[in-house]
């Protein structure tokens, strides 16, 4: 009770500010409900700071607790909820936004909302889930709630036609796509240069002259600790992975943010890392040689550098069964191989610290490449700015 009425103070105070006229070539960036400085909307905040355009007023929308995350104080943040926050959400032209905003939030006709979202669809969402496994959620509720959140969107980004296709059912979104690829994706092309990569090691704190192995898992809806707050168990025996490892590999984690402080005991030790709090996972992708993963969507991005992949999906038949299902038939088409057993998985990261490769799936990964990353070109931002600025009113007086 206590929280409705919060939320409907903050609605009122917002509406209140919707009174006065939205400020031009105002753009506020969001990721992931303001506890991330990443991803597509930074993609695109990086493009446009480029464009030197003094006319443009750009704003991070952060949660409070999260404020560590932005060191530039350079960069104007807004602390989520805040009374400042409401002014700018309310007066700002543009919204360059990852996930889903508050239901009780409003969207002013003259707001363009670029929904940008956060991964090519592995696992079923919002209206084609069949189950939620979320504390205190009800599924109906939560499909009423998400075709909310769709319809105040103008724009939404699609990375591939597979997805563009599942975002038309998943959202039911009827409006304006921009068939760009993935902003965030853009230095993938970029930055895949020896000179650059060493760089990212040098500011990452990594070895130069040793392989580079990034696991990065999802998160499981029943795996929650409370409401908001998930777990995440680590499915193989560390010291066994290190043994493997030897003196010539490092292993770096990255956890998925909703899990990521569950992996706070894994301090960075001299060959193994944690970076699952701040650091840019596009940069990982750059620097590692090999991605294990499991229903994580990140191996569609990581897919455009075509190195090998290994999935480790040690609960699969739950997770399919019983949590989200899948849309993308990972057991048999994944770009590399795909195991359950603690074993395998083993046998097969041996076999990739000792020659580098999975040798029978060098052909499946280019396919994958062809059918998932063709519309990548490592201009995305560019596409998506011109496609939205070109389409725009001026609401100046």
């Amino acid at each position: 009770m206590k929280q409705k009425i919060v939320f409907f103070l903050l609605s009122t105070v917002f509406r209140f500010f919707s009174f006065l006229p939205i400020i031009p070539n105002t753009f506020i960036f969001e990721s992931q409900s303001g506890g991330k400085y990443d991803d597509n909307p930074k993609a695109i905040y990086d493009y446009l700071k480029k464009q030197n355009n003094s006319s443009y007023q750009m704003f991070w929308s952060i949660r409070y607790r999260d404020r560590h995350i932005i060191e530039d104080k350079n960069i104007k943040v807004l602390y989520r909820f805040s009374i400042r926050w409401l002014y700018y959400m309310a007066r700002a032209e543009f919204w360059v936004i990852n996930a889903r905003i508050p239901a009780w939030i409003p969207k002013r006709k003259e707001t363009t909302y670029v929904q940008t979202w956060h991964g090519t669809p592995l696992k079923k969402l919002a209206l084609d889930m069949d189950t939620i496994g979320m504390p205190g959620a009800n599924l109906e509720n939560y499909k009423q709630n998400f075709l909310k959140e769709t319809l105040k969107w103008d724009y939404l980004i699609a990375p591939n036609q597979y997805s563009k296709d599942i975002f038309k059912s998943c959202f039911d979104f009827k409006k304006q796509f921009i068939d760009s690829g993935y902003p965030r994706n853009d230095v993938l092309y970029q930055k895949n240069n020896s000179e650059d990569i060493k760089k990212l090691k040098k500011k990452l704190n990594l070895p130069l002259d040793k392989k580079i192995i990034l696991y990065a898992p999802t998160w499981r809806d029943d795996y929650y600790i409370s409401k908001g707050q998930y777990r995440f168990k680590i499915p193989f025996d560390i010291e066994k992975v290190r043994e493997l490892m030897g003196e010539d590999v490092v292993f770096v984690f990255r956890a998925h943010y909703l899990v990521a402080e569950s992996l706070d005991e894994i301090g960075n030790q001299k060959d193994i890392y944690n970076f699952s709090v701040k650091e840019d996972i596009s940069e990982l992708y750059l620097v590692s040689d090999l991605l294990i993963t499991d229903y994580s969507s990140v191996f569609f991005d990581y897919a455009n550098l075509k190195k090998p992949m290994l999935f480790y999906a040690y609960d699969y038949e739950h997770y399919r069964d019983n949590l989200r299902g899948f849309y993308f038939d990972i057991e048999n088409d994944s770009p590399g191989p795909f195991v359950t057993l603690e074993e395998d998985f083993y046998n097969y990261l041996e076999e990739f610290i000792q020659t580098g490769k999975f040798s029978d799936y060098g052909i499946r990964l280019d396919l994958f490449y062809t059918k998932y990353c063709s519309w990548e070109k490592g201009n995305a931002s560019e596409q998506v700015m011109k496609q939205v600025l070109s389409n725009k009113q001026s609401f100046s007086k």
